[in-house]
């Protein structure tokens, strides 16, 4: 026997101890068929040649049972129990917890404890809050893995759509601390069975809780007391601005519309395992809960301010529409609807919706006029100039013609002889004689001429010259 068989009797692979740890690291306890469906769902569409399906159920958990014996081998896994049907249980010790934390990148804070006595009573709790988390997951099987398959069992295995998240996305048994601390809550707090944070998958945060129609539903309805309680819980965070305390442990976006306060859904899933009905169940829970959910019609759609979206299920549903189909009861609706459109409020999403697209219409109407106004504002603008130029442009020809003009009849005039200028009737300069009378020289005869023409228009001189 090699050093390898040596360590691990069971042969099983390193790839198969990790699916163990991981497993359990999220579920605190599972089957080993459960283990195997989260991890290696190929394995559920072989062995199809075995009639008896309890002997296809052992031979594709055989790999994971191996590998949880060399597990517990080495001190990492422990056998819980059984369940009801005889199955056998496995969970982690300490040093398995701690190992399953590092693997999925967890703190040692966020790991919560390892299982004690879930499987004394067949673990039927746990088992359901497990078959909840795997209708969630809906993992897919790889196709290359089946190419030795007959054609209807590979038609089957490509027919299985993705669900919501993957393993690493959700964590069990979560305390919600009304008071105290995540690690040692007080009292008057809720634990989640489940959460799941799958942003990727807008789901930010939801919080599971599984029944088995066992509890009453008045009973059921507390627990939005507690779940009430911690949401309302603040803190001063880092930055020194109260915050409630949900939201200094998990990224959940801010309310989507003014003053509201969001609060993270919750998911009830109700597993025919008890004598109650489960449908009987949900609307009596949600008749005991109104004040935690009941919104307040605006219209055209209910404001949830500060209100829980509580959403119901059934096992049976939600294995068979998975997280996409009508498998989900918003509490206070009437339809059954996928589960975004049931965490969600698509009629008031709807209404924001014709708001933005209304508003955007008015304002593309409004940049419109203002562009119409300011095109004929620049066009009156453009015409001014243009009148402006133009007038401009006349009045400098006018004056240029003017110039011109001028030029060309002082040239004329400079380029006439003296005598043909005095024959075109030009007036004669006299030598000696000024303008006006003046005592000095040309004075007296200037007065002598002007007493001579005075008396020559009024006909007393005689023209010497005629």
């Amino acid at each position: 026997m090699t050093g390898r068989r040596l360590l691990n009797p069971g042969g099983s692979s390193n790839g198969l101890r990790e699916d163990v740890l991981e497993v359990l690291g999220v579920l605190k306890v599972a089957t080993a068929g459960q283990i195997q469906r989260l991890t290696r769902p190929h394995l559920s569409f072989r062995h199809t040649d075995l009639k008896e399906e309890a002997q296809r159920k052992e031979a594709r958990t055989k790999p994971h049972r191996a590998a949880a014996g060399d597990l517990r081998r080495h001190g990492l896994v422990v056998d819980a129990g059984r369940t009801r049907g005889g199955e056998k249980l496995f969970s982690l010790t300490p040093a398995g917890l701690e190992a399953a934390t590092a693997l999925l990148g967890r703190l040692e804070a966020e790991a919560g404890s390892v299982a004690r006595g879930a499987g004394s009573t067949g673990a039927s709790h746990a088992l359901a809050v497990n078959e909840a988390v795997i209708a969630l997951i809906r993992p897919v099987p790889d196709l290359t893995l089946l190419q030795d398959e007959p054609p209807e069992i590979k038609a089957a295995a490509a027919a299985v759509r993705p669900g919501v998240g993957l393993l690493a996305s959700y964590a069990t048994e979560v305390p919600l601390p009304a008071s105290g601390t995540w690690s040692r809550p007080g009292p008057g707090g809720a634990r989640a069975d489940a959460v799941l944070v799958a942003p990727e998958d807008d789901v930010p945060l939801l919080f599971i809780e599984v029944d088995n129609c066992f509890m009453d539903a008045a009973r059921i309805a507390t627990k939005f007391v507690k779940y009430a309680r911690f949401l309302a819980r603040t803190v001063k965070d880092v930055d020194g601005k109260e915050r409630p305390l949900w939201r200094t442990r998990w990224e959940f976006p801010p309310p989507r519309y003014y003053r509201e306060v969001d609060h993270p859904p919750v998911l009830l899933v109700f597993n025919p395992l008890g004598p109650r009905d489960p449908h009987t169940s949900m609307t009596a829970t949600a008749r005991h809960s109104r004040r935690h959910w009941e919104g307040h019609w605006h219209g055209e759609f209910h404001d949830y301010d500060g209100k829980i979206p509580i959403v119901g299920t059934t096992m049976e549903r939600l294995r068979a529409h998975g997280h996409d189909g009508p498998a989900f009861w918003r509490f206070g609706r009437k339809d059954w609807q996928p589960l975004l459109d049931a965490i969600g409020n698509p009629r008031r999403d709807a209404a924001e919706a014709r708001r933005r697209a209304e508003d955007e219409r008015r304002r593309q109407k409004e940049a419109a006029q203002r562009a119409e106004r300011e095109r004929r504002e620049e066009a009156q603008r453009q015409a001014r100039k243009e009148a402006e130029r133009r007038a401009r442009v006349e009045r400098e020809r006018r004056e240029r013609a003017q110039a011109e003009q001028e030029a060309a009849v002082a040239a004329e005039a400079a380029a006439r002889p003296r005598g043909a200028a005095w024959a075109a009737g030009e007036p004669r300069p006299v030598r000696g004689l000024t303008s006006r009378s003046e005592p000095g020289r040309g004075g007296r005869a200037h007065g002598i001429l002007g007493r001579e023409s005075a008396h020559r228009r009024a006909g007393g001189l005689p023209n010497s010259r005629r």
